[in-house]
């Protein structure tokens, strides 16, 4: 991948990597903005389970109707999360990883180079070197409109909109070297401010873990980092974007999936050991997860 300011992708690039990485390429719009930086519509990209190499630009996108849930493995680190309005996708140029995607995702896409946020960062961080950090689904309303109000220009072919368009972009820059940077005198990115503390959210994700096959209650989660319920509550999902019960629900889902490619075991067995009663239950939450039928994720698999 390009790791110079002077190397960065073209439309042909960013094309030919897209659809290498995800067999379809992305419907780019026509015009090619300062900094080579390239938008998309709003468009629709079928489900993904599969590694994905990095891109020479960095990638960030936004989302639309359904929600749909979304596993991004790289290295050591698992980020998992539901993508839905409002919410950004941020994959720094470079991040290589395994995806999963399950089911058809409406969204829209901007392919910013290092050289545009480059020219934006020294502006705002006085030359700082800055970093931004991997997101996924994560809850950042002001990016996600911004995005959002890029798709309806690329779809346009108004020339008289490029001002327009171009002064967004800056103001996307300016969201994520704010809130999605780490930078020398910057100070780290401030998603969780005024919520859980790391090792709180590790305590109470392994506590979940611990014991799927049992019903888990708010007040026992929230006695765990010493919180009222409505506290735990508000602090779980500004620190990860999501209410504990989505996390709960999504640490069963992971459990699932990894029990579903075990031939031997029966639904219902895969339906207790992650805590549903009930297979029905079960294939409801499952399906609602991956968009499929925990016997079609399974025939998938084997």
């Amino acid at each position: 991948m390009p790791t110079d300011l002077n190397d960065e992708p073209d439309e042909q690039t960013i094309i030919g990597e897209f659809r290498c990485l995800m067999d379809v390429a992305p419907p780019l719009a026509p015009e090619s903005l300062g900094g080579d930086t390239r938008l998309t519509p709003r468009w629709t990209l079928g489900a993904v389970d599969h590694y994905v190499p990095g891109m020479s630009a960095h990638v960030v996108k936004t989302y639309y109707g359904a929600e749909r849930e979304t596993v991004w493995r790289r290295g050591g680190v698992t980020l998992s999360g539901l993508t839905r309005p409002g919410t950004i996708t941020l994959i720094p140029k470079g991040h290589d990883g395994h995806w999963y995607v399950g089911g058809q995702s409406e969204m829209s896409h901007i392919f910013l180079t290092e050289r545009r946020l480059r020219s934006w960062a020294d502006q705002i961080a006085g030359g700082r070197r800055v970093e931004l950090v991997d997101r996924l689904a994560f809850e950042d309303g002001a990016a996600a409109r911004i995005l959002e109000l890029l798709a309806r220009e690329a779809a346009q072919s108004d020339p008289a909109a490029r001002l327009f368009v171009e002064q967004a972009i800056d103001l996307l820059c300016t969201q994520l070297i704010r809130r999605h940077c780490v930078s020398s005198g910057l100070g780290a990115p401030a998603p969780n401010r005024g919520g859980l503390a790391d090792w709180q959210v590790k305590r109470v994700t392994a506590y979940m873990i611990e014991h799927l096959d049992k019903t888990i209650g708010l007040d026992e989660l929230a006695g765990l980092v010493k919180l009222s319920r409505f506290h735990f509550c508000t602090s779980f999902r500004v620190a990860t974007g999501r209410t504990p019960h989505e996390w709960l629900t999504q640490q069963r889902m992971d459990r699932a999936r990894g029990l579903l490619a075990d031939a031997s075991l029966r639904i219902t067995d895969v339906a207790l050991a992650v805590g549903y009663q009930t297979p029905s239950a079960f294939t409801a939450s499952f399906r609602k997860f991956t968009g499929v039928t925990p016997s079609e994720y399974r025939r998938r698999q084997l």
